[in-house]
């Protein structure tokens, strides 16, 4: 049985391409200390780009997540990140490309207070405008993506 992903459809809609975009892609093993090097490339990128400091914290902590994600449930060598800033500048997208071919659904259950992982696609839920995923068209698994408004 499949399940809906809230607020994103089970494909993976393209931005807006009325205006050209900028993108950044880079790969990364599938290691757990990746997600230091996830993280610090896309604030990197984001402060290069004049993306506002919100967005900023909240890019970096969507990739460090699903970067994590992927590291500790697919028997991935490497994963592929891309980062795409609309031409308006209006909306981010983040993409993480992996091997696993597992689709990523919603989380289900809340996670105990003493319990020391198992946050993770509930804080993409909470922070990300839309997020899903889908076949990757990148890689030999999937992708896992999310959105966020640059601007009020």
């Amino acid at each position: 049985m499949t399940l809906p992903t809230p607020s994103a459809p089970a494909s993976t809609p393209a931005l807006p391409t009325s205006m050209p975009c900028q993108e950044y892609w880079f790969d990364l093993p599938a290691l757990r200390t990746s997600a230091r090097s996830a993280r610090d490339t896309v604030r990197a990128r984001l402060c290069d780009w004049q993306v506002p400091g919100d967005t900023c914290c909240d890019a970096v902590l969507l990739v460090s997540e699903l970067t994590t994600n992927a590291v500790l449930h697919t028997d991935s060598g490497r994963l592929l990140c891309g980062l795409t800033l609309t031409g308006d500048e209006r909306r981010l997208r983040i993409e993480l490309h992996d091997d696993g071919r597992t689709p990523v659904r919603p989380p289900e259950c809340r996670v105990g207070p003493d319990e020391e992982s198992g946050r993770g696609l509930l804080l993409v839920q909470q922070l990300a405008d839309r997020w899903g995923s889908a076949r990757s068209t990148r890689a030999e698994g999937k992708v896992v993506w999310a959105e966020l408004a640059t601007s009020p």
